[in-house]
């Protein structure tokens, strides 16, 4: 969830009675459902481009979307003062690799932990996710 800075917004009682925008049956509409209180006024949209289009031009006071589209709005738009509130939902992202792969493994994990050990990848979670990066599965 984000929010214009001067938007008060803690917790997910803090939703009651503010407009929250969403694209329609995509996994923010679900979880804010389940999670957000019933006086909620949540306003769906058809597609991401127009739920991002009307939180950018005032007619929500929150949005519910994903770290990359609320980065491409701020970056475009820095006027509107958008910020991280709430985690809807983690959806971290994950490598595979090739059975037997174990040295390709090995040394992606072994960066991954350096990069962990010197705050290398906390920066980066801020810079890009607007938050923390949290515990890391390996």
């Amino acid at each position: 969830m984000f929010a214009r800075k001067e938007v008060v917004i803690k917790s997910f009682d803090d939703l009651a009675g503010k407009s929250v925008a969403v694209t329609r049956g995509a996994m923010e509409d679900e979880m804010l459902a389940k999670m957000a209180p019933p006086t909620v006024i949540v306003k769906r949209f058809e597609n991401q481009a127009a739920t991002t289009a009307a939180f950018a031009a005032g007619q929500t006071q929150a949005i519910g979307t994903s770290v990359s589209n609320i980065g491409v709005l701020m970056q475009r738009q820095p006027q509107l003062g958008a910020e991280y509130k709430l985690l809807l939902r983690d959806s971290p992202c994950f490598m595979g690799f090739n059975k037997g792969e174990d040295a390709l493994r090995n040394k992606i994990n072994e960066i991954i932990l350096a990069a962990k050990a010197d705050g290398t990848i906390n920066e980066l979670s801020k810079k890009w996710l607007k938050r923390e990066a949290g515990e890391l599965p390996l």
